[in-house]
């Protein structure tokens, strides 16, 4: 596709929550990310300093269970 840039999706993942809830996590190659939870969307307009796909899963994880 010419003028086209294509961005690989590297994660997806759904995962529940021992509270039965569902939280989502995507994450693109050019480290744009996309996280749901209760129907909230966060996305890299929040400013966070990526590390790891694991430490932005656990980071996200452990914010849910403040709220």
């Amino acid at each position: 596709m010419y003028g086209t840039i294509n961005h690989m999706v590297l994660l997806r993942e759904r995962v529940l929550t021992e509270s039965g809830e569902l939280l989502e996590i995507e994450l693109h190659d050019d480290l744009r990310y996309r996280l749901a939870w209760r129907g909230v969307v966060f996305t890299e307009q929040r400013k966070y300093a990526f590390r790891s796909v694991e430490q932005l899963r656990y980071d996200f994880e452990r914010d849910v269970e403040k709220a």
